[in-house]
């Protein structure tokens, strides 16, 4: 049987650092100059988000949602701090960034998606004059992305100064060989580097803990060592931890290690890493086990992008939208279709959501004609590398996926090309399994068996359908479904419930997103007909409509009844379908489900029939309107954990009970005022702090105006500025950082950026309803 047992644990969120290392946000007054225009922005920065996209001309096309791409440069000057060693790291770029040091080239970068650091200490001035760094980024070969890319510094940049001999970047690897619940060993790797001239003494190093009581370990590698000049030195120490606290989705907890290096008997560099402790495996007989107990994995697939924010990756957003996915009932995370963030595997760490990291969408065969195959041979290495370097110890990621429907895979070249980007992992961590999602456009799919043999774990997108005769070809393949589409949401988990050998189901996708225009859209008779591939919703559409969750945050009917299939405690929910007709006859596409919304407000349609959908796993609902019984009716896996009626329709009050549980809707009156309502009120005066507030047309009685599109404009005073304000519409042209919306549905979402002044924070939204208020601090 093919097993892969793997405990591993975990690693950095945050690192911190001494006096020795020190590390800073270096994301602040930049100057941006774009096509002959300059002005200062702070990062991270995405300069197609503020443009908007340009239906039927921007150059990124349908899948880049419309937006222009182009080139930008960056510049910003800074004194020359103290430190042997001077550095900038960026955590991501979009794309082929050069950067200049003093008008010195320092490094560059093609891959928009991976970290990199460049080295410019010698290019610092010695003086007192300042520095200036220049960063040119060229996102113009287009189009090059299947989805929303953005353009620029999306992500943070790092001012970082070390001490000749320090911890080497990414240096700190812990890991857990031996697991149990009475015992964990934990096994500290630290990388010393000298980047001196001469040879520098390596005393010791030296490792704390926070959150449990650990015993060293004698390894034979206590005495002290030299580094030799531009080398990198390892150091190994073995610790045990009785009754280990272990890290789990439910129950995510996270140790810290605080590690010192010592030289000529001193500290001169240290890091403190949060870790978690967790053994896992795959196997064909019992599925995904995560510390000794079986896991249905119910995942979901997430572009980078944040919704309304584009491309620019703040830690809140970050935050918030694992946050989302947590909510939603999933456990699993798949990178579609390119590594993250820090701040994304640091959320998924600390509130429990496990992780598969990609690298890539395609390899040498292009899907776009200025993609990642014009450079593989030259980057998939290093790029490969940068991402397993910096993730691997978080304990959310429990594997590496190396591509996504490939487009060469009938060639049998392929096969060498998968082992290749296997082996680049395993430079670093055999410790996790390896995957890829493959696919079929058409009825060929054996024939990619010996593509499925290189990996750990086979990816199948959209062809869960095959899995019995695979099995029966090769009982030893472990799958997951890669990509589902939304609307089979029960037939997936019902095949993962009943076969240990598909050890999940990932959805596309978790959210909704820029790019990939119109693809999980329905549409009436008389407009564009077709998938998004054929034209259809050409050129109105710049963004996917098949997540389970909007960009503004909405949750569709649909991701409460995925959460309700995979997770035994959940609300009761009702959900009500748009009769056929009252907008028009719907049409649907793959990747979408019937338009169903939280409303008993439909006017105009009084007497006639409406479906009604209670998503349970209670045995029996009833349904009353204004009290009267409706009907009752059982609920099974038969039904599909559905109650489904049809009511005639009458405004009033819908009720629907299924044991203890009910859940009400009501019909809303005329739009009276807006309801906002902040994710906190309380920010840090950082200038990267973010508020989210749900704007919603609600009636007198605060019910909610489903059908309410109301032009607002927003104004924000005081601590705080307007980052973006947009509806869900994602036909809606009006930039996302502008002013103005029309809510869609009766919502929108506004974003306010802290600054760094404390204070109060005053919102108002203008309309043709009251205006309405809203007060926030920050300290």
């Amino acid at each position: 049987m093919k097993k892969i047992l793997i405990s591993w644990m975990l690693v950095v969120a945050a690192v911190t650092t001494s006096a020795q290392t020190q590390v800073q946000l270096f994301d602040f007054g930049w100057q941006f100059t774009r096509n002959g225009t300059t002005q200062t922005v702070d990062l991270p920065h995405d300069w197609d988000i503020y443009e908007g996209p340009r239906p039927g001309q921007g150059a990124t096309g349908t899948g880049g949602g419309w937006f222009e791409g182009g080139r930008g440069e960056y510049r910003k000057t800074f004194k020359t701090p103290v430190g042997e060693v001077v550095k900038l790291h960026f955590e991501g770029v979009y794309q082929k960034a050069e950067v200049y040091v003093n008008g010195q080239k320092a490094g560059q970068h093609h891959y928009g998606y991976t970290p990199f650091t460049v080295d410019v200490t010698k290019m610092l001035y010695k003086d007192k004059r300042e520095n200036e760094v220049t960063v040119k980024v060229d996102n113009s070969d287009q189009p090059n992305c299947r989805w929303y890319s953005g353009s620029g510094i999306y992500r943070h940049v790092w001012l970082e100064t070390m001490p000749a001999l320090h911890i080497a970047e990414n240096g700190v690897h812990l890991l857990t060989p031996e697991v149990s619940d009475d015992r964990a060993r934990v096994d500290v790797c630290v990388w010393v580097a000298n980047e001196g001239q001469q040879a520098r003494p390596v005393d010791n190093v030296e490792v704390t803990f926070n959150g449990g009581t650990f015993t060293k370990q004698i390894d034979g590698q206590e005495s002290a060592s030299s580094a030799e000049p531009g080398g990198v030195t390892t150091l190994i120490r073995t610790f045990t931890i009785d009754q280990p606290h272990l890290w789990t989705p439910d129950d995510p907890y996270l140790y810290e290690a605080d590690v010192r290096l010592m030289s000529g008997g001193s500290v001169i560099d240290k890091q403190k890493v949060k870790f978690g402790i967790r053994s896992f495996s795959f196997d064909a007989e019992r599925g995904f086990v995560l510390n000794g107990q079986p896991m249905l994995i119910n995942g979901a697939c997430v572009h980078h992008d944040d919704g309304v924010l584009g491309a620019m990756a703040f830690d809140d957003a970050e935050v918030r939208k694992v946050r989302q996915m947590k909510d939603a009932g999933f456990n699993l995370i798949r990178t579609s279709h390119n590594p993250t963030t820090r701040a994304f595997l640091d959320a998924c760490d600390s509130l429990g959501m496990l992780v598969i990291d990609e690298a890539f969408d395609g390899w040498r065969t292009q899907k776009n004609p200025y993609d990642y195959s014009t450079v593989i041979d030259s980057c998939f290495r290093d790029d490969l590398h940068a991402m397993v370097l910096r993730d691997w110890n978080h304990p959310c990621v429990i594997s590496w996926s190396i591509g996504n429907e490939v487009i060469e895979r009938k060639d049998i070249r392929v096969v060498y090309t998968a082992r290749q980007m296997k082996q680049a992992i395993h430079d670093y961590d055999t410790t996790r399994p390896v995957t890829e999602a493959l696919c079929a456009w058409d009825r060929d799919w054996e024939i990619y068996d010996p593509h499925a043999e290189v990996l750990d774990v086979v990816g199948y997108n959209y062809m869960i359908f095959k899995h019995a005769s695979d099995h029966q070809r090769d009982p030893k393949r472990i799958i997951w479904q890669t990509e589902s589409y939304p609307r089979d949401a029960f037939r997936n988990w019902a095949t993962v419930h009943d076969f240990p050998y598909v050890v999940g189901d990932i959805v596309w996708t978790g959210l909704d997103y820029l790019g990939e225009s119109a693809i999980g859209r329905y549409y009436y008779k008389g407009e564009q007909e077709g998938e998004h591939w054929e034209g259809g919703g050409f050129p109105d559409w710049h963004g996917a409509y098949c997540g389970d969750v909007d960009i503004t945050g909405w949750r569709k009917p649909v991701s409460h009844y995925r959460q309700m299939l995979w997770n035994d405690d959940t609300p009761l929910y009702m959900a009500v379908k748009e009769p056929e007709g009252y907008h028009g006859a719907v049409k649907t596409t793959m990747w979408s489900v019937w338009p169903t919304w939280e409303s008993w407000t439909w006017p105009g349609w009084e007497g006639k029939p409406v479906e009604v959908e209670v998503y349970t796993r209670q045995p029996e609902v009833s349904l009353y309107l204004d009290g009267q019984l409706i009907g009752t009716k059982p609920v099974s896996r038969e039904t599909e954990f559905k109650a489904v009626f049809t009511v005639p329709y009458k405004p009033g009050t819908l009720r629907a009970e299924a044991g203890a549980k009910s859940v009400t809707l009501r019909s809303a009156g005329e739009p009276a005022r807006l309801r906002l309502t902040p994710d906190h009120t309380v920010m840090a005066a950082d200038g990267q702090s973010l508020t989210f507030v749900t704007i919603e047309v609600v009636d007198k009685q605060g019910t909610p105006v489903p059908e309410a599109a109301i032009p607002c404009e927003a104004v924000v005073r005081g601590a705080g500025t307007l980052l973006a304000f947009a509806s869900a519409d994602l036909k809606d042209p009006e930039p996302y950082t502008s002013p103005r919306v029309k809510t869609w549905k009766g919502r929108a979402m506004l974003v306010v950026r802290s600054t760094h002044r404390k204070g109060s924070v005053s919102v108002t939204i203008k309309s043709s309803l009251p205006a309405a208020t809203l007060s926030l601090k920050t300290k």
